[in-house]
């Protein structure tokens, strides 16, 4: 089948997911990918000329928090360019490839192809668990406008899809139809590495500011902790911090005996494949973010805080052995059971032409 595959530009965590996915599917498709900034650099580094250039939604920060008004100012500022060039995308990809179906990964550039010319059209992303599924968790007062907002949202981005494909580390009540919930994508790095567990807690986490971050991993001397996010090769006491190096950070990713971290969906997957206890402090005003962290403590593999601080995370490392036993009891055969979910609807939708 031709398959035409897209990929938001907005952080990394869709673009190496997409990566395990593309590479799958190249085995026995003809497929081409669309995709902006970041994440359109990193694909066209792996799969060259399949990958083409569009404009993609960017969200706006203010204080470190989510904000509706810059995001909209964002938006607008860039519709004109935005426009232009997907629309001469759009009419190039139609002209030159036609495809047969079309995945989304919370792309709306893909998903508007689809629907402008009656192609069928897959989603397989995290973030349709908020509207496909029944939420169990409790949201509190200061989520819930957070949480409508995020619903919204990932209501209207890909709607009528002909399947969903959710992944997810956690499993909730279906309430929508052609929709089923799939293990997170693991990319093969992690797939490969292999597990120990040392004497160091690993934190990526660089929203807090280096200063009040060391100060607060400083008030606790009896742990060692490596520090990813800024950057910088420095020791401070009991805080080595790292400068990004992908193999050495697997390395010390796996041999973890904790990890300290935001909210973000591919951090924490990871981290559960590792069957590492994970302390999560979301970013403040993003709902997935918070919805990640929640599901971490319900599912007993660690600890949700709403803020970085001591008190939070020597309640963590106390129970580290409680979430460890949770955690080992977690089950994933790779990426098996994605490939298999995907190839069974890719074969129904063949049948149907």
């Amino acid at each position: 089948m031709k398959i035409l595959y897209g990929v938001p530009g907005e952080g990394m965590g869709h673009a190496t997911r997409a990566k395990v996915i593309l590479a799958h599917l190249i085995k026995d498709h003809d497929v081409r990918i669309v995709s902006s900034d970041r994440a359109y650099t990193f694909l066209k580094k792996h799969f060259g000329k399949r990958v083409s250039k569009i404009e993609g939604f960017h969200i706006g920060f203010k204080d470190g928090k989510v904000s509706k008004s810059a995001t909209v100012k964002m938006t607008l500022k860039g519709l004109p360019k935005t426009l232009r060039t997907n629309v001469v995308q759009m009419i190039k990809v139609h002209k030159q490839f036609a495809p047969d179906v079309v995945i989304s990964d919370f792309e709306s550039f893909t998903y508007f192809f689809a629907k402008t010319h009656r192609i069928p059209v897959i989603s397989i992303d995290n973030m349709q668990v908020i509207d496909r599924a029944t939420i169990d968790i409790d949201i509190p007062k200061n989520q819930k406008s957070s949480f409508q907002l995020a619903k919204s949202i990932v209501k209207g981005k890909v709607p009528g899809c002909d399947h969903y494909l959710i992944s997810s580390f956690f499993e909730a009540k279906l309430r929508k139809k052609n929709t089923e919930f799939v293990p997170p994508i693991v990319r093969s790095e992690i797939l490969e590495a292999k597990t120990k567990t040392k004497d160091h807690i690993l934190v990526y986490q660089s929203s807090y500011g280096k200063n009040g971050i060391l100060k607060l991993l400083n008030s606790m001397s009896n742990e060692k902790f490596l520090l990813y996010g800024f950057n910088k090769e420095e020791k401070h006491g009991n805080v080595q911090m790292k400068e990004f190096s992908e193999d050495e950070f697997i390395h010390n990713f796996a041999s973890a005996k904790a990890v300290i971290a935001n909210g973000g969906y591919s951090f924490i997957s990871e981290a559960i494949y590792l069957r590492k206890p994970i302390c999560s402090i979301p970013i403040p005003g993003q709902f997935e973010q918070y919805l990640n962290a929640a599901y971490v403590e319900k599912s007993g593999y660690g600890k949700c805080l709403p803020e970085f601080n001591a008190d939070g995370l020597k309640s963590f490392l106390y129970d580290l052995p409680h979430y460890r036993n949770n955690i080992k009891r977690y089950k994933q055969n790779g990426n098996k059971e994605l490939f298999k979910s995907l190839d069974r609807v890719l074969e129904v939708l063949k049948e149907r032409k």
